[in-house]
C-alpha cells in the first residue's frame, strides 16, 4: 500500500495540469525547452500618439516612426486599456530582419513610452508580446487583402518599412495566442531521408494558448526517427504542459513523402 502511495504521489507532481484560473500557480521547469536568445532581449522605445488617422499615419512614417497600439488582451483574444504609441521605424525593421517575423511575433519584448524620443521620463514600462505586424514591400503588393495566421500583410513599392505593429500587454496573469515558429531538426538522421525521400512540411507555426512567462520562442520538431511515409501530428510536439494546443492535435505538420516522380524517372 505503501509503494503504490509513492507512484500515485510522483505521477501527479510530474503531469501539472492548467487553467485560466492556475495562471499564478509554479510552473514546471523551463531548462528542457527553448529559451529566448538574450542577444536580442532589446527594449522597445515608444512615444506617445495623440490621435489617429491615415494624415497623421503617413506624417510619423515620414518622420521615421511606425504607427502602433499596445492593449490588454481578454479571454486569449479580445483587448481592452488601449494606447495610441509610435515606434522608432529603424528599430523594428532591426528586431524583424535579425530575428525573422514568425520569431518577431512570439517573443516578448519590454516596451517604454515616453513623452518624446529625447526624454528620460517614462509614462509607461511594460512588456509585450508583438501580436501583428504589417511591412511594406514591392514583391507582395498583390497580397494587400490577405490575412495569414493572423498576421496582416500589407506591402509598397520598393521598401519593406513596416507600417504598423500592434502590441498586447503580458504581464505574468496573461494567457496569449501565439503562433509558435516551428524549428525542425535531425534531418541528417532521419532513416527516410536517407533513403532519397523528400521532407514535406505542412506547418511552420502551431497556435497554443500560452502563459506569458513560458511563451516559447520556438518549438523544436525531432525527424531523427521518422522514416518513409511518417508524419508528425501536431498533438506530438514537444512543449511546454502549461501551453494548449487550440489546432486539431490530428494536423500533420511535417511528412516523410517518398521520392518524387521526377527523382524516380532519373533511375530509367
Amino acid at each position: 500500500m505503501l509503494i503504490r502511495r509513492i507512484v500515485l504521489t510522483k505521477s501527479f507532481h510530474h503531469f501539472r495540469f492548467f487553467s485560466h484560473s492556475a495562471t499564478a500557480a509554479v510552473l514546471p521547469d523551463l531548462d528542457d525547452f527553448p529559451k529566448p536568445d538574450p542577444k536580442y532581449a532589446e527594449t522597445i522605445h515608444a512615444v506617445v500618439r495623440v490621435t489617429s488617422g491615415k494624415n497623421i499615419a503617413a506624417k510619423e512614417r515620414k518622420a521615421g516612426r511606425v504607427p502602433s497600439i499596445v492593449f490588454e488582451q481578454e479571454d486569449g483574444q479580445h483587448g481592452g486599456n488601449k494606447r495610441l504609441i509610435s515606434v522608432q521605424a529603424n528599430q523594428i525593421r532591426k528586431l524583424v530582419n535579425h530575428l525573422g517575423r514568425s520569431h518577431f511575433l512570439s517573443r516578448l519584448f519590454d516596451l517604454e513610452v515616453h513623452p518624446d524620443f529625447e526624454s528620460t521620463d517614462i509614462i509607461e514600462k511594460v512588456r509585450v508580446l508583438p501580436r501583428k505586424l504589417r511591412k511594406q514591400s514591392f514583391r507582395w503588393i498583390l497580397a494587400a487583402r490577405f490575412i495569414y495566421f493572423n498576421v496582416l500583410v500589407h506591402l509598397e513599392a520598393g521598401s519593406d518599412a513596416p507600417l504598423n505593429v500592434t502590441f498586447v500587454r503580458a504581464p505574468s496573469s496573461a494567457l496569449l495566442k501565439v503562433e509558435v515558429p516551428l524549428v525542425f531538426r535531425g534531418e541528417d538522421l532521419s532513416p527516410g531521408l536517407k533513403t532519397g525521400s523528400y521532407l514535406n512540411i505542412i506547418k511552420r507555426r502551431v497556435k497554443f494558448l500560452c502563459p506569458a512567462d513560458v511563451i516559447p520562442p520556438y518549438i523544436d520538431v525531432d525527424l531523427s526517427e521518422l522514416d518513409v511515409n511518417q508524419k508528425l501530428l501536431m498533438g506530438y510536439l514537444r512543449v511546454h504542459p502549461a501551453l494548449k494546443l487550440i489546432q486539431p492535435k490530428d494536423h500533420p505538420v511535417v511528412k516523410i513523402a517518398g521520392a518524387r516522380v521526377s527523382d524516380q524517372n532519373d533511375f530509367y
